[in-house]
């Protein structure tokens, strides 16, 4: 392939497959419970990311309940060796939400309980910047001596104008000091980034690759902005750029990948939500025959590109001095 692909750095690392097991443990978020503000950043709607079958259908108290961590994994499993007929090893992924956003005997249990499942590996560990301190990293990296664990943070922009644009109430120092505490402490550590915010312009995008360069980043995720139904950008979508054409994107995330640093790995390139979360419909790409296209097409369509460029990740890469 010409870039460092997800699925190739895992067979590296464990000789085979790993999968993902969506984990939701019941975390908010400070963007929502009123420590910054209760609004939520004005791209989200976390229940547009987070698969139906880990929610129970009820409410305790105005606070959404959800099903034990181990009766999430059981399901996942089960769901994951219906779809690939192979036994596989897993990493829980506690995704929805900020899931360091807890005291950390809370950290503690949730993320226990799921290692002590005995086809669980690791943990993958989704985040925001300002929800980290030494104590938690210190922590993680305890697990790490016999796990894998990684965290990832929704970086979102390398731009404090975005940032305080999308409501995200930390800035880019805050991100940058969060990355390097991590993998100081040798966890694996990557960054979440969406293309197409208000304001930024393709230049921008482009020139931020050199800050995401410069970051002790392993893994990076790309994601196309979606206009999700009940997101603060549903409200004044008129304000709000307009989307990709799909050629357009292809040939954006080409030009990106030919300027990452040459060791990232790229887990994603692009998004997906189900049809009925979205605000804004002309966003979904679709196909030659009018159906959609799926989110795991992207990667074929950027490798093709590649090879008619000629060229492969890193192949612009200036070393940041």
């Amino acid at each position: 392939m010409r870039y460092n692909s997800y699925s190739q750095y895992f067979r590296s690392l464990f000789g085979g497959r790993m999968q993902k097991l969506s984990i939701d443990a019941g975390f908010s978020c400070p963007n929502r419970d009123g420590r910054l503000t209760t609004g939520g950043c004005t791209f989200c709607n976390n229940e547009a990311f987070t698969p139906s079958y880990l929610r129970e259908d009820k409410e305790h108290n105005h606070m959404r309940v959800v099903k034990s961590i181990t009766r999430q994994i059981e399901e996942g499993i089960e769901f994951h060796q219906w779809r690939y007929h192979q036994p596989l090893r897993y990493l829980a992924y506690f995704q929805a939400y900020s899931n360091t956003y807890a005291p950390l005997e809370i950290l503690k249990q949730r993320y226990e309980e799921a290692l002590r499942h005995p086809q669980v590996a690791g943990l993958v560990i989704g985040t925001r910047p300002d929800c980290v301190d030494e104590e938690k990293l210190d922590y993680l990296a305890s697990l790490a001596r016999e796990y894998y664990v990684a965290v990832e943070y929704g970086v979102e922009s390398v731009y404090d104008t975005t940032l305080k644009t999308i409501h995200r109430g930390h800035d880019f120092a805050c991100t940058e000091k969060a990355v390097r505490m991590t993998a100081e402490r040798g966890l694996h550590c990557g960054g979440h980034f969406i293309l197409g915010l208000p304001g930024e312009t393709r230049e921008m995008m482009l020139n931020s690759v050199q800050r995401i360069n410069s970051m002790p980043l392993e893994t990076v995720k790309f994601h196309q902005l979606q206009i999700l139904k009940g997101s603060l950008m549903e409200k004044d979508i008129t304000n709000i750029p307009p989307s990709f054409a799909l050629e357009d994107y292809i040939q954006l995330v080409c030009d990106i990948v030919e300027r990452l640093r040459p060791d990232l790995i790229v887990e994603r390139f692009a998004g997906e939500v189900p049809p009925r979360y979205q605000a804004d419909p002309n966003r979904s790409w679709r196909r030659d025959d009018g159906r959609l296209l799926r989110n795991e097409e992207i990667p074929t369509l950027v490798e093709r590109e590649l090879e008619r460029r000629e060229s492969h990740q890193g192949c612009k890469y200036q070393e940041i001095r």
